[in-house]
């Protein structure tokens, strides 16, 4: 991988970058002022880069300031796209939604947070509602602790060593250690259970989908009301259909 000190990393197309995922975070637009203090870079350079994604069609003016337009949905389609097992990811993961009349969703991991990929909601509410793209961090939902177990002990360590692990809910756990033990656990009984963790109204339960080597690719799972259902239930109702989901999303690899 490059680094910012290497010959070989791109400053200008980085920087370009930099203002794309600048204006991304912002929901009314952004002027050059406003882009320059989130980058960091000075306002003649987001200027330019401004103007030249305007010209390429990935940005519009909005009043005296810049909004991301459609177009920019391809940098991040491109990536669903690319992966082997979206198509029937999405495909299966409806079909599942559909026959228990719950939400189901999948996601990748990047760094300490998890990425939704694919997601299914039903009709009823929760008070918390990823959408496609959306991150939450590993450490308190299902389907980031399904993909810390496993992965590799030297990305458990160094998850361990740098996620902040805040307290979200009263149930989140914030002992490195005690998590170390539930990451553990999870690799052993084969599946992720997480009760209130990121939001007192929402369980989980997750398993991961493998490559043909084993290699972990992804995490599945089925978000679930807390308080009315506890992890014995919900395994003995759910994992029999999520087992046979991600088989069904493995065998179109």
């Amino acid at each position: 991988m490059a680094s910012p000190d290497s010959e070989s990393f791109v400053r200008t197309f980085a920087r370009g970058l930099q203002v794309i995922e600048s204006l991304g975070r912002s929901k009314l637009g952004m002027n050059i002022a406003g882009v320059a203090e989130d980058t960091g870079l000075s306002r003649s350079v987001v200027k330019r880069y401004l103007l030249t994604l305007t010209d390429l069609g990935y940005t519009s003016t909005v009043g005296r300031g810049y909004a991301l337009t459609p177009k920019a949905l391809n940098l991040g389609l491109s990536y669903f796209y690319s992966l082997p097992f979206w198509r029937q990811a999405q495909l299966e993961l409806e079909e599942l939604s559909q026959s228990i009349q719950q939400s189901c969703a999948m996601s990748i991991l990047d760094g300490n947070e998890i990425v939704y990929v694919v997601r299914i909601p039903t009709y009823k509410i929760l008070r918390s509602s990823p959408t496609l793209g959306s991150r939450l961090p590993a450490n308190a939902v299902s389907m980031g602790r399904a993909l810390l177990a496993e992965s590799e002990q030297e990305v458990i360590d160094g998850f361990l060593d740098t996620a902040p692990l805040k307290r979200l809910t009263n149930q989140t756990i914030t002992d490195r250690e005690k998590l170390r033990a539930e990451i553990e656990r999870t690799r052993e009984q084969g599946y992720a259970w997480v009760d209130a963790e990121l939001d007192e109204a929402i369980c989980g339960l997750a398993i991961t989908v493998k490559d043909l080597e084993g290699k972990a690719l992804a995490a599945i799972n089925i978000s679930l009301p807390a308080g009315q259902i506890t992890q014995a239930q919900a395994v003995e109702k759910y994992l029999g259909p999520l087992r046979r989901t991600g088989s069904t999303i493995r065998s179109a690899l």
